[in-house]
């Protein structure tokens, strides 16, 4: 640290070791799956059965957002950027995500298997997570392509917003 940023009291940021910030498209999606993460490590933490239908509700709106734009905007878009194998089996893990999605939504947290539903839900979700942000994964292979990825994010922005107006029942305006 120099003379001059001790007495003004900056500190030096460190990065990551690509020495530079996710783009912005990497930087949202990377943020879901925290989110998503995080709303799953709450749900092992509550007994009440209204509480627990109520945060599955926002876990299953937050994924079948996040699977859509995905789906709509970032794999066809880094289709031949990123191997066709590791797109492949995102849609085959988004598919069988929203098939569990689907079954969870049919239940009540009082019946049995609810609850390891859910658990398995947030495993899959997990392991999806990983492959997509692992070294050589889908975000890494498209770090590495041509897409402008903030011009990408912008608009993965835009229909994450306008999908969970959709989805939740509210109007967009």
């Amino acid at each position: 640290m120099t003379a001059t940023q001790k007495s003004s009291g900056a500190k030096t940021r460190r990065t990551r070791r690509t020495g530079r910030r996710d783009p912005l498209a990497i930087t949202l999606l990377k943020k879901d799956h925290r989110e998503v993460a995080a709303m799953f490590e709450e749900y092992e933490q509550l007994e009440a059965e209204a509480e627990k239908l109520a945060l599955f509700n926002k876990i299953a709106l937050a994924l079948k957002v996040h699977t859509q734009i995905e789906e709509e905007i970032l794999y066809p878009e880094e289709r031949g950027t990123v191997e066709d194998d590791l797109l492949d089996e995102a849609y085959v893990e988004h598919d069988g995500a929203k098939k569990l999605i689907a079954e969870i939504e049919a239940m009540q947290p009082s019946e049995d298997f609810y609850d390891a539903k859910v658990k398995v839900l947030g495993e899959y979700i997990s392991h999806h997570v990983k492959e997509e942000e692992q070294p050589g994964g889908v975000f890494a292979q498209a770090k590495r392509g041509d897409e402008d990825l903030e011009a990408m994010g912008e608009r993965l922005k835009a229909r994450k917003e306008e999908l969970t107006a959709q989805l939740s029942g509210k109007k967009t305006s």
